[in-house]
């Protein structure tokens, strides 16, 4: 059954969106870490989202997402009132949480819209929340205000400057970690460099370093095994396994190589529909 939008409101111009949709079974049972397989047409590919919130007496799920291929292209060409043709979840495993003190939430990119609903899962255990985001500039930050609701301290980088700490996401991480003993873990979600390096920044400091992966998915539920990643030497599906791990036992470098596998044709692929939506076909 399609799933009605009710909202959509465009975070970053053309390239970064976020939607409210109607989805009463999911937002019932969904929780901080869950994600959703979409599918915008009949003969499309799936697309796996991490759930950004949640409102289950509206029965409404949210989502963010950044342009980059010809499925997210599809989706931005939708709007309030469309619908989605299929959204599947919740599906992986939740974000273990429990009350034990102070947690650091990392994010970077769309991911600190996904690192959003895990912090808010923190700190509706209990938990102090420090949040930590970072981008390569101030109009590229995402979920400030959302974030600053209810986290304990919010803590800003950008690379060049512009807001915040002139730097990385990790340079006020290992100063915080330095300061604060009473951490008892890291959640990171973003880009792969950077989940990389703050497991590499917390390794040292024995923090628990927790990371939600983005490999390449296909059906969502452990069948097509396409989501394969390994941790602790072991080989895991990030959709029925994960999607979240133990950032120091992630083997990053093989992951990086997994999503870079099908580059050339995922160009080609976004090549060949901005030339038909350009003809009108």
């Amino acid at each position: 059954m399609p799933t009605p939008i009710l909202h959509k409101e465009s975070l970053i111009p053309g390239k970064t969106s976020k939607m409210v949709l109607d989805a009463p079974q999911i937002a019932r049972k969904a929780r901080p870490g869950h994600f959703v397989m979409l599918r915008m047409t009949p003969t499309g590919e799936r697309i796996p989202l991490t759930i950004a919130d949640t409102d289950a007496e509206k029965g409404t799920i949210t989502i963010v997402y950044l342009v980059m291929g010809k499925s997210t292209a599809i989706l931005e060409e939708l709007d309030t009132g469309d619908s989605i043709l299929d959204v599947c979840g919740p599906l992986g495993h939740p974000t273990h949480i429990e009350k034990k003190g102070t947690v650091i939430c990392v994010g970077g990119g769309t991911g600190i819209a996904a690192m959003h609903h895990i912090a808010k899962g923190h700190a509706r255990a209990g938990n102090k929340v420090v949040g930590i985001i970072g981008a390569r500039s101030k109009d590229l930050l995402l979920f400030e205000k959302e974030l600053k609701l209810f986290v304990d301290e919010l803590l800003i980088s950008t690379d060049d400057g512009s807001y915040g700490h002139k730097g990385l996401v990790t340079d006020l991480l290992r100063d915080r970690l330095e300061k604060d003993k009473s951490v008892f873990e890291v959640v990171a979600v973003g880009p792969v460099p950077m989940m990389a390096a703050v497991a590499e920044t917390t390794r040292s400091f024995g923090v628990k370093t927790t990371v939600s992966l983005n490999p390449i998915m296909v059906d969502g539920i452990g069948m097509c095994g396409a989501c394969r990643v390994s941790v602790g030497g072991k080989t895991k599906f990030a959709c029925v396994d994960g999607p979240e791990f133990d950032g120091h036992e992630v083997d990053f470098p093989e992951l990086r190589r997994r999503l870079a596998a099908y580059r050339e044709q995922e160009k080609v692929s976004i090549d060949d529909y901005q030339l038909r939506i350009a003809h009108g076909n």
